[in-house]
């Protein structure tokens, strides 16, 4: 019941939404065509562009965060190749192989003590340093470097041990000697027994060591220790900016900060975050604040360069670019509606009027027209509209004189009902006074002229046996040879399949009329008509000849276009008498068979009717079309269709 309830209330608003005046589906219709179109568009270009200016804020960082990343490797570079340097040198390769105590003695005081040390260094050591400084002095970035052998001796112009312990145990020089010769950068320095005469923080430099190895052996003959300035490595990132307040840092293998700006968003950078692809985007919310990741690892420092910034920031670019779409997709929306109004209100109008104009019509104001100078559909509509209302009011008069025609009539034939039948029945009564006087030839033209009024009757059927009509046509036949003795001659040849067709009644006395009067009696000495019946190509066809005078030219014109005409609602609009009626001053040519031709294309269609050809001086053809009826039922049809 319930479903039924529901499936019946979306039948009703189904209903009422197909019931919407016009101008409101209209409105609806181009708000679709023109608004939703917009705002779909609108809402893929703020997709869009927000993914396209996520993509190039990526790439854009992921490219300044190569040059950074190529710019420490420059950095990182230069340091492994001053350990390939030192390590080839002849008088550190010295230093690192030399077993003699005096020249241990001599040169630990020179790197154990203090900047206050006085003790001469020996020519040795000396140039050694002069290497080293040559370094510090072309590499600004190097704050120091430190050459310690395999006893724990070392040789540095900006490095000194803390202490007296063996700089050999420390974790650093252990790191290198695990290596095996590989330079490695280590990050800052962390609890280390070395220090500078600048005394450099530990959050101020980045070490990086690498052991010296015998070719021979491998065994370790010494360490090179390098300290790299943050400086140049805060220099490097800080020259590069993420927005307004996003910035770059620098994380080591270990996940320890390198590098990271005064009061960073977030102190560590979890590895775990980073993927393995070597570099990436990933967004994280940290103190209440979504921040945005984008980092690249470099594998030759094993250093990770990671920008952060605001991910607000980014969306401020968004906010714009997204006001300007909505703002465009507000002005489409109006200009859509206020064109969908326009555009519904100039179709809709004329509609209206034009449905007023025909309610007019139906209340039956015929006269009404409705005036434009539209040339679009509309307007040939009207047209076609004020067509129409002509049409019925020529229709309508039509009708209404057939109608008093038929009333006419049938008002005359009501008039003359009783005088055929007083007049046949008196015909009767002569024929059998005329046999029992013996006038035999009385007889015979008074039982011709009784078939003939009882058969023009033919109890008021208008369609009759073919046989009836035949006997009709040749009762009239011998009263006009009994009239016209020897100068009319006739002979009737209808084929025996035909006899029991049905036709309508009288199409044949008024074409033999015809021939008799306007053909026979004007011709010289005797005359004669033939009648002919048979089925041809599915139609009753009858021929009536005779060798009478014949029809002059102009005449026979005139009269063959008369009958292409009756029968027509053009012919009959003519008046209310048949077409041909105005010959009747020429002698009435041609009249009968103008009604015999509107009665047959009336009731059978313009298919079928009646064609006349003619020679002056030689006779005339005229030639009925009839459609074979064979059957009582087919009869109806046809009277009624």
């Amino acid at each position: 019941m319930r479903n039924r309830y529901r499936q019946r209330s979306w039948e009703i608003r189904r209903f009422s939404l197909n019931n919407l005046p016009i101008r409101y589906k209209l409105i609806v219709h181009f708000m679709l065509i023109s608004i939703l179109p917009s705002i779909g568009l609108g809402v893929l270009t703020n997709w869009t562009v927000d993914r396209i200016i996520e993509r190039q804020i990526t790439n854009n960082t992921l490219q300044l965060i190569g040059k950074v990343n190529r710019s420490l490797e420059t950095y990182v570079e230069n340091l492994q190749n001053m350990t390939f340097f030192i390590s080839f040198n002849s008088d550190v390769l010295q230093f690192l192989e030399n077993n003699n105590e005096a020249e241990r003695i001599l040169s630990a005081p020179s790197v154990q003590t203090p900047p206050r040390t006085t003790t001469p260094p020996d020519t040795d050591h000396y140039e050694i340093r002069k290497f080293l400084q040559g370094f510090t002095t072309l590499y600004s970035e190097v704050a120091g470097i430190l050459i310690v052998n395999s006893r724990g001796e070392y040789i540095s112009n900006e490095m000194y041990a803390r202490t007296s312990d063996n700089l050999t145990q420390e974790e650093w020089y252990q790191e290198a000697v695990r290596n095996k010769g590989i330079f490695k950068i280590l990050g800052h320095p962390r609890n280390r027994n070395v220090t500078t005469h600048v005394n450099y923080k530990d959050s101020e430099v980045v070490s990086a060591v690498r052991a010296i190895l015998d070719p021979e052996t491998q065994q370790v003959k010494g360490v090179v220790l390098i300290d790299l300035k943050l400086r140049v490595i805060a220099e490097t990132a800080q020259d590069v900016r993420l927005g307004k307040t996003g910035y770059l840092t620098v994380v080591d293998g270990n996940g320890e900060l390198i590098y990271s700006p005064p009061a960073p968003y977030i102190n560590r950078i979890p590895l775990e975050r980073l993927g393995q692809d070597g570099s990436g985007t990933y967004a994280e919310r940290v103190g209440g604040r979504d921040l945005q990741f984008i980092y690249r690892h470099s594998p030759f420092t094993n250093w990770t360069t990671v920008g952060v910034f605001s991910m607000a920031e980014s969306a401020t670019e968004m906010r714009e670019i997204r006001f300007y779409v909505v703002s465009f997709v507000f002005i489409v929306c109006l200009l859509g509606m206020t064109a969908s109004f326009y555009l519904a209100h100039t179709i809709s109008r004329p509609i209206g009027q034009l449905a007023s104009f025909m309610q007019k019509a139906q209340s039956g104001d015929l006269t009404i027209r409705h005036w434009s100078d539209r040339s679009d559909e509309i307007g040939l509509l009207g047209r076609r509209f004020n067509a129409m209302l002509q049409q019925i009011h020529r229709l309508l008069s039509l009708t209404e004189l057939q109608e008093r025609q038929k009333r006419e009539a049938e008002l005359r034939s009501l008039q003359a009902h009783i005088k055929p039948h007083f007049l046949y029945n008196t015909l009767d009564t002569i024929h059998w006074m005329a046999r029992r006087n013996g006038s035999e030839d009385i007889a015979e033209m008074a039982e011709s002229l009784s078939k003939l009024f009882r058969i023009g009757l033919s109890k008021g059927n208008d369609i009759i046996p073919l046989n009836d009509e035949i006997e009709h046509v040749r009762s009239y036949l011998h009263i006009q040879h009994v009239r016209y003795q020897s100068k009319l001659d006739y002979s009737l040849h209808i084929a025996p399949e035909i006899r029991g067709v049905y036709v309508l009644k009288l199409i044949l006395q008024p074409i033999v009329e015809n021939a008799i009067y306007h053909g026979i009696k004007e011709r010289r000495g005797p005359g004669r008509v033939v009648i002919e019946a048979a089925e041809d190509a599915g139609m009753l066809v009858i021929t009536i000849r005779d060798d009478g005078k014949g029809i002059p030219p102009d005449k026979l014109a005139r009269l063959q276009k008369e009958l292409q005409s009756a029968g027509t609602a053009d012919g009959r609009e003519k008046g209310s008498e048949p077409a041909g009626a105005s010959n009747a001053g020429e002698g009435g040519q041609g009249y009968g068979m103008l009604n015999v031709q509107a009665r047959i294309a009336l009731t059978f269609g313009p298919k079928y009717g009646l064609t006349i050809q003619s020679e002056e001086g030689r006779g005339t053809v005229v030639t009925v079309t009839h459609p074979i009826i064979r059957d009582e039922q087919t009869r109806w049809e046809r009277i009624e269709s």
